[in-house]
């Protein structure tokens, strides 16, 4: 695969966090417009699509919190810079406040978001998605457009992006070891 237009929305701070190697780690539970209600994997390997909208200071640990470009609800930028893609390794579903607590260390969120999150739609499971990040060649910057809009964690871009000449974000051992940190608690 060359190119690729499909793309994971997540917010900007945790984009930003996975390509500066702090964290390998998404929570996620879905969107309320994902189809069925409910979070699915539809590409294991995607483009990373910062949003701006519902970032929260509050939700973050204070190391990410000032990081926040506060936004009005429905604003967007003109222009999205693409200079991620991701390989998603592991997902991990988690209904137990108890592994959430022992995984705290390898995320960007506080504990109120972690909460929130479990809380959220109790009858859905929360999933931990490990994502083994890299650096596209270049930065892109594509024009927003409304179809990208909404809560839907999922979504194909107009133009396909270039993913060849990736240079991983982490080397694989330092990967690899966080990888099996994380999933040890799933097997305990």
């Amino acid at each position: 695969m060359e190119s690729t237009t499909a793309a994971l929305k997540e917010w900007n701070v945790a984009v930003n966090a996975l390509e500066n190697g702090n964290t390998i780690m998404l929570l996620r539970k879905g969107g309320i417009r994902e189809q069925g209600g409910k979070f699915n994997i539809a590409h294991q390997q995607v483009l990373l699509y910062p949003t701006f909208e519902h970032q929260q200071p509050n939700l973050l640990k204070s190391k990410y919190a000032n990081q926040v470009q506060i936004v009005d609800s429905g604003w967007h930028p003109e222009k999205i810079k693409i200079s991620s893609f991701a390989e998603i390794t592991n997902v991990l579903p988690v209904s137990n406040k108890s592994i959430l607590n022992k995984l705290f260390f390898y995320h960007i969120w506080n504990e109120k978001f972690v909460s929130d999150r479990l809380k959220w739609k109790p009858q859905q499971r929360l999933y931990i998605l490990l994502l083994r990040t890299y650096k596209l060649s270049q930065v892109y910057e594509i024009f927003y457009r409304p179809e990208y809009s909404g809560c839907r964690s999922w979504i194909e871009l107009a133009t396909p992006i270039n993913i060849t000449d990736l240079v991983p974000v982490l080397n694989d051992d330092t990967y690899w070891s966080l990888s099996s940190e994380i999933c040890q608690f799933f097997t305990e």
